[in-house]
């Protein structure tokens, strides 16, 4: 048996949802993946130079992972890989891989498992559900892991009329630099204040209310701490101008996230103009959102 995987990728935060909101993307880590006599690992696309092709590769020691938990023994398995997400770039990579290593395990070991099932186990593997849950279900989702530690997510799918694009910048950014900048705790009246706009910013992606912009992609949690570490943020966040939504960091950056209304795509250039007087080039990757999550398939052709 044959599959054919593909897992979008997606960006976290988007503002003020701090490790709650994630976004599926129009950018793709595909696999090919059957059983084997032993390990073999092939991959082809962006970044392919620093994906491992040995048994340390993030997909397999996902898989194996989720096998050993289980108390069972996966079996080697040949996987074709061709990854189209930046590396290190805030487009969750990582959540991506995860969530791809957790469905090949579900496949090599005959689990059968839901997607919430799934869902579960990436979140639990990656630590917070935002960026999974994306990769998941995708569109736009908010999530949570309740006492026992399974995810509660509810899916929203992004009004026609908002436009997003994601700006990736000419550096990268470690997720665990751009943690350890922040605080180990926040004043009550920074909490309130994100809150307040990430209520308002999810009644307005449902609502399609364009007239709570800029306002609900405001955030006092991580986007102020960070922009030392990503040149030009602070007046990427201040951008205004027609059809403008809002910018916000994309997860953990360097990548932005760029809100706009349909028509005026043409605002993102305002992003790449502030990385470029700051010494850094810059390129649009995702100009789509992926309504669904992950999908799996058998190969026609096995």
């Amino acid at each position: 048996m044959i599959w054919r995987l593909r897992v979008p990728a997606s960006s976290a935060n988007l503002g003020p949802g701090f490790d709650a909101l994630g976004l599926a993307l129009g950018v793709y880590l595909e696999c090919r993946f059957s059983p084997a006599p032993a390990l073999k690992i092939t991959v082809a696309g962006r970044d392919a130079h620093e994906i491992s092709t040995g048994d340390d590769n993030l997909i397999w020691t996902t898989a194996t992972t989720v096998a050993r938990d289980r108390g069972e023994s996966l079996p080697p398995a040949a996987i074709d890989i061709v990854n189209d997400i930046p590396l290190g770039k805030g487009l969750g990579s990582s959540a991506a891989a995860l969530t791809a290593g957790v469905v090949i395990a579900d496949k090599l070991l005959g689990l059968h498992w839901k997607p919430y099932r799934i869902l579960d186990e990436a979140a639990r593997l990656e630590g917070h559900p935002d960026n999974v849950a994306a990769c998941v279900l995708g569109s736009f989702v908010a999530s949570a892991i309740d006492g026992g530690g399974s995810v509660r997510a509810v899916r929203i799918p992004l009004p026609e009329r908002f436009q997003i694009a994601v700006v990736v910048p000419d550096f990268s950014l470690p997720t665990s630099k751009a943690r350890a900048v922040l605080p180990s705790g926040y004043s009550r009246q920074d909490v309130t204040f994100n809150v307040q706009r990430v209520a308002l910013l999810v009644s307005a992606l449902a609502a399609g209310a364009s007239s709570a912009f800029p306002i609900a992609l405001e955030d006092k949690l991580h986007q102020p701490y960070r922009c030392a570490l990503v040149p030009g943020l602070d007046e990427i966040l201040r951008l205004r101008a027609p059809g403008l939504l809002g910018c916000t960091l994309s997860g953990a950056g360097p990548s932005v996230l760029v809100f706009y209304e349909q028509g005026y795509g043409q605002v993102c250039d305002l992003v790449r103009q502030v990385f470029s007087l700051q010494g850094h080039s810059s390129e649009i990757v995702a100009t789509s959102v992926c309504s669904d999550g992950f999908h799996i398939e058998e190969d026609s052709l096995s």
